[in-house]
């Protein structure tokens, strides 16, 4: 079960509250952007970064002069938000017009990956989550690599979901109106591969395992 806090309480269209941790992971495991708020002397800033969970815990990398690195690198409290987008939803009347989605909230503060080796593991287990067995392939960071760049960690000890899946919602005197209503479907679709120019005649890796139904099938030729 998800943390219950004050702040992690959803007040607003509560009924669309989750509380199921493995719905908070595959959210951020299939979105792996984060959208991640920082105060600034100028006032608040959002900033999208990518972002990836192992286990019970979300990971970000930047640069160490990023200045989203180097606020979060303090302990600054900060939120990060995670959003799927998965259709409109058309009713019959424009007010109840609303869409599909998955998002979570994650609240707490970063702290940071100082040992080399387990920052190697980490940023790895990153690019393995995007293309399953890469790591075994390139040339893995090196120790200046691993130095100029930051990874900074956040548990989720508090975190709210909240899934929007509801279907069409008009008003019993609207039923009847002569319009179309349903669900407009948005699906994401991994691939095709497109290769660099010079490297065109290499065999394309097969990354399918890591996205499930969101993997390209390509056309059928007809007959």
């Amino acid at each position: 079960m998800l943390s219950n806090s004050k702040r992690t309480q959803i007040n607003k269209a509560a009924r669309k509250a989750v509380f199921d941790t493995e719905k908070l992971h595959q959210i951020i495991d299939e979105s792996l952007i984060a959208h991640i708020a920082i105060e600034e002397e100028s006032g608040p800033v959002v900033i999208p970064m990518l972002a990836w969970r192992v286990e019970d815990h979300v990971y970000i990398h930047g640069a160490r002069n990023s200045r989203l690195i180097k606020s979060l690198q303090a302990g600054t409290a900060t939120c990060l938000t995670f959003t799927l987008f998965d259709g409109w939803v058309l009713a019959r009347s424009a007010f109840h017009h609303s869409a599909h989605y998955r998002c979570a909230v994650v609240f707490g503060c970063f702290h940071v990956i100082d040992d080399e080796q387990e920052k190697d593991r980490l940023l790895n287990h990153f690019i393995e989550q995007i293309a399953p067995g890469r790591t075994q392939q390139v040339r893995l960071s090196n120790h200046k690599e691993l130095t100029a760049t930051q990874l900074l960690a956040i548990p989720l000890n508090e975190a709210s979901v909240k899934i929007s899946a509801f279907g069409v919602n008009d008003d019993e005197a609207d039923l009847d109106r002569p319009v179309w209503a349903g669900v407009l479907p948005y699906r994401t679709v991994v691939g095709p591969l497109i290769p660099v120019p010079e490297h065109a005649g290499y065999p394309a890796p097969d990354y399918s395992s890591a996205y499930g139904e969101r993997w390209h099938q390509p056309a059928s030729s007809s007959e």
